[in-house]
């Protein structure tokens, strides 16, 4: 058995993490729909009109809780800019978005459509925010399945699709799990002896996660207990462990999570998270955010995840999430599996899978700190 060592936890109560993480943003859209929910598909509640000024009360997965007069809901977090509170070193701001400094290779490329649409994420179902004319060029910084994320002269960053582009070479990356299903070999990792890692159970106290569909299996129960077992085998890794929180009552703000990191000067950042859609998908996925910051560390996790934890890999994505976009420190966001699909939800609340899953993730590491 591994031993396990008391860890000082760093967690803000409950009561205390709502307001640490509060802000104020401005609307950057003609018109902004308010949702019930953090999602495309919730119901509109009201609507902001463009320059409006709201406070930033919490966010879940991109989407941002936002209030303004009587109007209080959802917004997608594209549309907002910050206006008050200090934003991460190393980040540089945009009327759209918020993007780490990245000096990663990106090459040029000409819009060939008549008109083109600039998207939050890779895909169609996410919201619009902005568009392109023919023979506009852009920088490309990332290709993932046929998408593309831009920069475009005016500097709104982006995703657009791939084949109305002319030009350009970037890396790409396939959602694919590289090397299980290539049948390659994943080299015997190494050890991590000193390294500092913050490992960050999602959610918590007042803020469950999701719920499984079929069992009703609360995600930060999962998310807590499957960073505690990730701590034991970065200890016996000989790596230095600091968990965001330690107890299912505890809810620390997001702010406070990715202060953490920076305040201790940590090596890494890695997010515990189960995930839900309402579409039937099953298995993992790495999320990272700064190709030059995050992208080679996420790799490294999902290629072990990918080596076999019982659910398949869906390979790596861009995520434009707060605990990654904020993050100075080579960061990954990772879903363990779909508490919405019946299939993953009783093999992921099992603690083998748990078990799997944290070593998968600390070879991972250990990859990246000795490539």
């Amino acid at each position: 058995m591994l031993a396990a060592c008391l860890l000082t936890s760093y967690a803000l109560p409950s009561s205390a993490a709502h307001a640490a993480d509060t802000y104020t943003a401005k609307v950057y859209a003609n018109s902004l729909n308010v949702r019930s929910e953090p999602a495309a598909s919730a119901a509109i509640t009201g609507s902001l009109a463009g320059g409006a000024v709201v406070t930033v009360t919490d966010e879940q997965h991109g989407w941002l809780k936002v209030r303004a007069g009587s109007v209080s809901g959802w917004v997608a977090g594209y549309y907002l800019k910050r206006t008050s509170g200090a934003a991460s070193a190393g980040t540089t701001s945009s009327a759209n978005t918020t993007v780490k400094t990245s000096s990663a290779s990106s090459g040029t490329a000409v819009v060939t459509a008549s008109s083109l649409r600039i998207r939050g994420g890779p895909g169609t179902s996410y919201e619009v925010v902005g568009s392109l004319q023919s023979g506009n060029a852009v920088t490309i910084l990332l290709r993932q399945n046929g998408w593309s994320r831009i920069r475009t002269a005016g500097g709104t960053v982006g995703w657009v699709s791939t084949q109305y582009l002319a030009g350009g070479s970037v890396p790409n990356i396939s959602t694919a799990s590289s090397n299980a299903q290539s049948g390659s070999v994943v080299r015997k990792s190494g050890t991590i002896r000193g390294k500092l890692i913050v490992v960050d159970p999602g959610h918590g106290g007042s803020d469950p996660g999701m719920l499984g569909t079929t069992y009703d299996t609360m995600e930060k129960d999962l998310t807590l207990q499957t960073s505690l077992y990730l701590r034991d085998y970065l200890t016996a890794k000989g790596a230095r462990v600091e968990l965001t929180r330690t107890r299912g009552d505890q809810k620390p703000a997001l702010s406070r999570r990715v202060q953490i990191g920076t305040q201790l000067g940590a090596d890494a950042f890695v997010s515990i998270h189960y995930n839900s859609s309402p579409k039937n998908v099953s298995g993992t996925l790495t999320f990272f955010y700064s190709e030059l910051n995050d992208l080679r560390l996420a790799r490294a996790i999902e290629t072990r995840l990918g080596a076999g934890t019982g659910l398949r890999s869906n390979g790596l994505s861009f995520g434009n999430y707060h605990i990654l976009r904020e993050n100075p420190l080579p960061a990954a966001l990772i879903e363990l599996g779909f508490l919405s699909n019946p299939y993953d939800e009783s093999i992921v609340r099992k603690a083998a899978y748990q078990r799997k899953a944290a070593q998968a993730v600390a070879e991972g590491l250990a990859d990246y700190f000795n490539n």
